[in-house]
């Protein structure tokens, strides 16, 4: 499967991606993402072959013009409860290369992803979490129309400080319904 905007594709991940995405998950730039930290180009190889495996829901975000991988967007549906088996609810994760923010690539990618998961796939509710310091994704998912849902205070740490000690961040969370997205 792949989504075509008018500057990007978003498609399935290729072993020969390894490189671009080692370049932007050498030094994950939001904490949330420093579990998926990468220290060498083999483990970016091992990583690009988790990737390919899901070509539904994991996609490249690729520049058309030069082929460059620039991101990722992600996630899977989850239903509303233990014993649901209607899978209709998304929380997708999107990271983009630090080089490549601020051009609008985010906004671009994750408009063709939620059309994707709307229309295609079904879903009924896409929401986010995002931390209270990562103004750029906030903007992105009001940016999208999704509305800010509540604030999540101390709820999830993702490093420790110098001595050990979790770090909790504040998150919100953001979420759109596919009839507010239509």
């Amino acid at each position: 499967m792949t989504i075509e905007t008018d500057r990007l594709l978003l498609r399935p991940f290729k072993a020969e991606d390894a490189a671009d995405i080692y370049e932007y998950l050498k030094e994950p730039t939001v904490n949330c993402f420093a579990c998926m930290k990468l220290h060498s180009m083999s483990e970016a190889e091992a990583e690009i072959k988790n990737r390919m495996g899901d070509e539904d829901f994991y996609f490249a975000i690729v520049i058309k013009e030069t082929g460059k991988v620039i991101g990722e967007l992600f996630g899977h549906p989850e239903g509303t409860g233990p014993e649901d088996k209607t899978m209709d609810t998304f929380s997708p994760c999107w990271m983009l290369n630090e080089r490549f923010q601020g051009k609008g690539y985010a906004y671009e990618a994750a408009r063709a992803y939620f059309d994707y998961l709307f229309n295609v796939k079904n879903i009924r509710r896409i929401y986010a979490y995002t931390e209270d310091y990562n103004l750029s994704s906030q903007r992105l998912c009001e940016k999208l129309g999704m509305r800010r849902e509540g604030m999540f205070m101390e709820f999830v740490s993702f490093v420790n400080d110098e001595d050990g000690v979790p770090i909790y961040e504040n998150t919100m969370q953001y979420a759109i319904l596919k009839k507010e997205w239509i």
